[in-house]
């Protein structure tokens, strides 16, 4: 099979029939052989009544049912899991993403064995002061942290060798960062194409503000585990030497001069009557207890068997 075409979506049923037929069209046009996996996440309106009857007319429809919604990630790591083609296409259900790209993204692959290939969105129509300027200020940090120089990391279209959606894994709020997903997994020819962005016909954006604040931290969390992951202790044995020789240094320096007090007979104050001494203990502590807290809370969500099982009500 050529193409895999994964859907990620929630409460979009008006756009799903032009889409397939979108879809369809342009593959037929190009004789691809092709499957569109529509990986419903919990809509609550009739998307999913939709998917099956579109399933009834082509049996390039697939189509995966969670019931409840998980979010954007977990139907991508379902839909990666399921994807038979050579080539993975993803793109958003709302009719913003152009299946007319399909085509050029698919050579980009084949033809200049590119292993991704993200899409970017140059010209938007979205809210320039909720959407525009917050995207730029976060892909320029992303850009940064990552090393890759892409200018629209979350761009939903984009293009995959089939060997890179199996050897990566997909999980919490990641989608934004699947290319620097791809390249810690050893995936490291990536590009970029200009593709089209279209005004939302149907409903409204499903995504709000706090996916930035979401974003970055997750962007930390990725940064931090890909240099430290597999070699914490090269982060907090440093970190913890430094603590602990400052504490070391800091409490030789009160002693002494707790010392040089009592030989010179002078009545010095208890070194617990410094409030200094409490607030240096309480930021070591605090601070080394927050830091490791949240890298094991991190380990342990990565190792734990149930961190991508997702409760699927159908198939088809």
């Amino acid at each position: 099979m050529d193409i895999s075409i994964i859907v990620p979506l929630f409460n979009e049923e008006e756009s799903l029939p032009k889409l397939f037929e979108w879809i369809e069209r342009v593959m037929n046009d190009h004789n691809y052989t092709f499957e569109v996996i529509f990986v419903n996440d919990g809509s609550t309106d009739k998307s999913w009544n939709v998917i099956e009857a579109l399933q009834q007319k082509s049996k390039s429809v697939r189509g995966i049912k969670f019931r409840h919604n998980y979010g954007k990630s977990p139907a991508l790591y379902c839909g990666f899991k399921a994807a038979q083609g050579d080539i993975v296409i993803t793109m958003d259900a709302d009719l913003q993403d152009s299946p007319d790209e399909i085509p050029e993204l698919y050579s980009m692959i084949k033809n200049e064995d590119y292993d991704l290939v993200s899409g970017w969105k140059k010209k938007r129509y979205d809210s320039k002061f909720s959407k525009n300027i917050p995207s730029k200020l976060y892909n320029a940090t992303a850009r940064k942290v990552t090393g890759l120089k892409l200018h629209d990391m979350n761009c939903g279209l984009k293009a995959y060798k089939n060997e890179v959606v199996k050897n990566i894994e997909v999980f919490g709020e990641m989608h934004r960062y699947i290319p620097f997903l791809a390249k810690n997994a050893g995936f490291t020819n990536i590009g970029e194409k200009v593709v089209e962005h279209r005004k939302r016909q149907f409903g409204e954006t499903k995504f709000g503000l706090n996916r930035f604040v979401n974003g970055y931290l997750d962007l930390m969390t990725l940064w931090f585990l890909s240099r430290f992951g597999k070699k914490p202790m090269h982060f907090f044995g440093l970190f913890g030497s430094v603590m602990f020789l400052l504490g070391f240094f800091a409490v030789v320096v009160v002693g002494i001069n707790k010392l040089i007090a009592i030989f010179e007979h002078v009545k010095a104050p208890l070194v617990t009557d410094s409030p200094y001494f409490y607030l240096s203990m309480l930021a070591m502590v605090l601070g080394t207890q927050l830091f490791l807290a949240g890298f094991i809370a991190e380990i342990v969500a990565r190792n734990s068997s149930e961190r991508n099982n997702y409760q699927i009500e159908k198939e088809i």
